[in-house]
Order: structure tokens, then C-alpha cells, then sequence
């Protein structure tokens, strides 16, 4: 108990910013879809949780809740020549952190423009059901934590996906009906495919041969287990 009362004097003592945790604040920030025909978006999370799906009747939108007030996210975006560009980051300003901190983002976006998604998280969880998105793209870094991703949906054009792990778990919902590859590879972790074919690294579900769409997925992770879900 000595110990945890002298350490916000030692911080401010070598000339660190401390911050302590205090009521959560709630904000929220929506696009209405405008001229945009398609959309980037790029989500920078450092420590938290994110949450990503469909069903927004405008471009998007995005509800934060936090508790530390220098986390409140930047959010900017931009629309040139019909291309709508989405960024929301957390900042990073270094200051060390005392209590129980929380910080998650609910983004909601349209299930029917063609959208690139990035994700981009160090430490926590990301639950991103995306399935029932016009999907262009699908790209995450994760660091330390578990990504629920649900790919789940009747998408009418083919798209890639790329995912690279850390130090966790991830784990990819797959549809039947349409055709998959994936490309999966782990460092000291486990890799399971339900409902698919093993062919070395690669993996194949029922649909792939006689499916006109196809999901290409490409998967690697470091300390941590693999699971792909195609049943």
C-alpha cells in the first residue's frame, strides 16, 4: 500500500504527466453518405476494445465511451471525388495512467457501400461482424489480445483479407455457400479449420470449387491459436 501512494509523487518527481482514470464519457460522431460511392476506413486503437458491424442507415457511426479525457478519439473525414475516408485513432501522449481505465469503440457502418476495412490494434479485443458489408478489403495487425471475426454473409464480389497476430487468439466465422481460401500460418500456436480441406498451409471449403465469388484469406500469427469456421 506504501508503495502504491508514493508512486504518483515518483512520477511527477522525474517530470511525468500522470493521469488517474475518473467518470466514463460517452461520445459519438456520424457521416451521412452524401456523394460517397465508397469508403476507407482506418481504425488505430492502442489499448481497448473495438466493435465493428453493419446497419447503419447513414455512412457511418461511431460511439465512444472512455474514461481518461486525453483518450478522447480523433475522428476525421474526408470525401474527394466520391471516395469517403474515414480515420479514427486514439492518441498517444505518453502521460502514465493510474486506476481502472476503459475505452471502447462502437462503429456501425452501411451494409452497401463498397468499403476497405483496416484495423489496426496493440492490446484488447476486437469483435468485427462484418459479414453483411459490400466488402473491398479486410486488413488487421493485432498486437496482444483476441479478434471475433464474422465473415459471414452472401457477398457479391470477391475480396481479400489479411490478418496478422501477435501474442492471442483469433478467431474467423466463414460462410458455406461461398467460396474460400485461406492461407493460414502459426508461430507456436494451434491452427484448427472446421468444415474445411487441409492442403499444406492452405485451406479450402465445400463452396470453393463452384463458387463464382471467392474470399481470399490470408492469416498468420505469432504466439497463439488459429481458428477458421466454416460449419
Amino acid at each position: 500500500m506504501k508503495g502504491l501512494l508514493l508512486l504518483p509523487l515518483a512520477l511527477l518527481l522525474t517530470g511525468c504527466v500522470v493521469e488517474t482514470a475518473g467518470p466514463v464519457q460517452h461520445d459519438f460522431r456520424e457521416f451521412d453518405k452524401d456523394t460517397a460511392e465508397s469508403l476507407r476506413v482506418n481504425l488505430k486503437m492502442g489499448a481497448g476494445r473495438v466493435k465493428v458491424y453493419g446497419g447503419s442507415q447513414k455512412l457511418a457511426r461511431a460511439d465512444f465511451a472512455y474514461n481518461i479525457p486525453s483518450w478522447k478519439p480523433y475522428v476525421h473525414y474526408s470525401d474527394t471525388a466520391g471516395h469517403g475516408d474515414l480515420t479514427i485513432e486514439q492518441p498517444d501522449n505518453g502521460r502514465h495512467r493510474l486506476g481502472t481505465t476503459r475505452y471502447e469503440w462502437d462503429v456501425r457502418l452501411n451494409r452497401d457501400v463498397p468499403t476497405d476495412l483496416r484495423v489496426n490494434f496493440g492490446a484488447g479485443d476486437a469483435d468485427l461482424d462484418v459479414g453483411s458489408l459490400s466488402l473491398k478489403s479486410v486488413d488487421i495487425d493485432m498486437g496482444v489480445g483476441k479478434l471475433n471475426l464474422n465473415l459471414r454473409g452472401a457477398p457479391k464480389h470477391s475480396y481479400d483479407v489479411r490478418i496478422r497476430g501477435g501474442v492471442g487468439e483469433a478467431t474467423v466465422r466463414l460462410p458455406r455457400d461461398v467460396g474460400v481460401s485461406a492461407q493460414a500460418e502459426g508461430g507456436l500456436g494451434e491452427i484448427t479449420a472446421s468444415g474445411m480441406r487441409h492442403e499444406g498451409h492452405r485451406y479450402f471449403n465445400d463452396a470453393y470449387d463452384r463458387s463464382k465469388v471467392t474470399i481470399h484469406l490470408d492469416i498468420r500469427g505469432g504466439v497463439g491459436a488459429i481458428r477458421l469456421i466454416s460449419d
